[in-house]
């Protein structure tokens, strides 16, 4: 049976651990003499990945490429949206893309030019999925019912049986609805699931209506206008579906594989560890010495560091990943880990299979 509250975090007495791993990072920063926050190449990252974004969209609106090119360039551009996604909002998101709240916030504005609504993804994100990891019943990013089933305490139907296979297309739809559909479900509910979301100002209100109708002047009416409707539907699709599958695949080999944990309170709305521990046994770290993995999904694949310390910018884990695992073997806490990324997707083809028929 899945929570229907928010739980608390058990004060396990006697523990150090979050401590110990705060007094550590914060020390391999003064040691340093560096901030925590975003530096040159991630600036340069984020300026380049919106030019080629911007340049492509041009293009393929104005110049009007072959269609084999103009295809191309549509898979590209789902690409690049992710790694946006990745690599500037997620960081503005959080606080940790500049040492500027100006810059912070227009980095995690970002969001609202690919289609989706910050406003929604940092109650979705910030707020839900960082404090109630894999919680079913707080955790929005593990409600994919009916249609899929990511743990034990979710209602079985006969049609998960095939989740390991149809998953990849689902997961191609999540920016689609995420533009037209899960946004507005979020902001008329006036809640992500069953947590409600703060109270919008009005200029709030102004901002994500705004934010909407210059997403769809943009990526809908000037390409109708442009191309016509068949060939903007088909560049539409293509570009969505590429960035949502691998937005999906990102996110979901961070939290739902074989070794990852979906705990629920073990007394009415308490669970078992205290906030920390739970972060490292519900996330998984993958390919973390592939520079390339690394620099496309914004040390996303850093995910327990991610966790473990939001505010910190993602081009600082792979260093400060060394001292979070080795406290967490000192404290005998599993630390997850795959060493390449096809190792994490077949976990995680594994963990639906398993859902599908347990």
């Amino acid at each position: 049976m899945s929570t229907t509250s928010t739980p608390k975090f058990k004060n396990i007495k006697g523990s150090t651990f979050h401590q110990e791993l705060k007094s550590r990072v914060q020390q391999y920063f003064a040691d340093n003499q560096i901030q925590p926050t975003g530096n040159f190449s991630l600036f340069f990252k984020a300026g380049l990945l919106w030019f080629l974004y911007i340049a492509i969209y041009f293009h393929l609106i104005f110049l009007m490429p072959p269609v084999w090119v103009a295809i191309a360039e549509c898979v590209l551009m789902g690409g690049i949206t992710a790694a946006i996604g990745f690599n500037v909002m997620h960081d503005g998101g959080h606080g940790s893309f500049s040492s500027s709240k100006f810059w912070n916030y227009i980095a995690a504005f970002s969001v609202n030019g690919l289609g989706a609504s910050m406003l929604m993804w940092m109650n979705k994100h910030n707020i839900i999925h960082h404090t109630y990891t894999n919680i079913d019943g707080v955790d929005d990013d593990i409600e994919i019912k009916p249609f899929m089933r990511m743990t034990l305490t979710q209602k079985k139907y006969k049609l998960h049986r095939f989740q390991h296979f149809y998953f990849w297309f689902l997961y191609c739809l999540l920016l689609i609805l995420w533009v037209f559909a899960f946004d507005y479900v979020k902001y008329f509910k006036k809640k992500i699931g069953t947590i409600p979301i703060k109270k919008f100002s009005a200029m709030e209100h102004v901002t994500f209506w705004a934010a909407k109708v210059f997403y769809y002047f943009i990526m809908v009416f000037v390409p109708i206008w442009k191309v016509g409707f068949l060939d903007w539907m088909i560049g539409f699709l293509v570009v969505s579906m590429v960035a949502g599958l691998v937005l999906s695949m990102v996110f979901q080999l961070a939290h739902t594989v074989e070794e990852t944990a979906f705990p629920l309170p073990v007394s009415p709305n308490n669970i078992e560890n205290e906030w920390a521990i739970h972060q490292v046994e519900t996330t998984a770290n993958f390919a973390t010495d592939n520079k390339i993995v690394c620099w496309l999904v914004g040390g996303l694949n850093f995910q327990i560091e991610h966790h473990l310390f939001p505010k910190i910018s993602h081009v600082h884990y792979p260093a400060i990943s060394k001292i979070i695992k080795k406290t967490c073997e000192e404290f005998d806490i599993k630390y997850i880990e795959f060493t390449r990324t096809r190792d994490a997707m077949i976990s995680h083809i594994q963990h639906l299979k398993k859902m599908g028929i347990a």
